[in-house]
């Protein structure tokens, strides 16, 4: 009897610490995964849901989660795998419709909102292959391994991948501002 109640007491003592660990996580990435989801889906609604099932199926595995250091990534491949599920369970209705674009409260001016919108559209004209390693990079400010570990690939494809993003991402960003030129003069 009295062993049962000690395995109570420590039953109700883990479950407040994974709880900590569980809000520890939620405050120090929650703004982080949100601002990666709205890239992956342009939707704030969307994103919302994506975080929130994120946290909700780390709260499922958080015993998983043995190297606290290894949270993050470990974070941002669960959001990817859940926006991944929301293709294998909706069929989308597509429209001619402009995506909305991020509001960048720091710009100043309209040269500069005009070409954070420029480079927005830019990035998501980039293949998934490309464009994600580039997010998860610039957005999320993750390394070369914490990349190549969210997306199951080796650290060599993942930097050819970014290095390949990059190029045509100045290649695009060339030719608009060629075109620009030649529509000025």
């Amino acid at each position: 009897m009295l062993g049962n109640k000690k395995s109570n007491n420590q039953v109700l003592i883990d479950m407040a610490e994974k709880q900590k660990r569980y809000e520890a996580l939620v405050h120090v990435y929650n703004k982080e995964l949100y601002r990666f989801a709205y890239w992956l889906c342009r939707d704030p609604h969307i994103a919302d849901d994506l975080v929130q099932e994120t946290f909700l199926r780390a709260w499922r595995s958080l015993d998983s989660l043995l190297d606290q250091k290894a949270a993050k990534p470990w974070l941002l491949t669960i959001l990817r795998r859940e926006n991944a599920r929301r293709f294998e369970r909706k069929q989308f209705d597509y429209s001619d419709v402009e995506n909305d674009t991020l509001v960048d409260e720091t710009s100043h001016s309209l040269d500069d909102e005009m070409e954070q919108t420029v480079i927005q559209r830019q990035i998501g004209l980039l293949s998934d292959e490309y464009r994600e390693p580039l997010l998860l990079q610039v957005v999320m400010g993750c390394t070369g391994e914490e990349i190549a570990d969210i997306l199951d690939l080796n650290k060599n494809t993942v930097m050819t991948r970014l290095y390949r993003a990059r190029n045509q991402l100045k290649e695009a960003l060339s030719r608009d501002d060629e075109q620009l030129k030649g529509a000025s003069k």
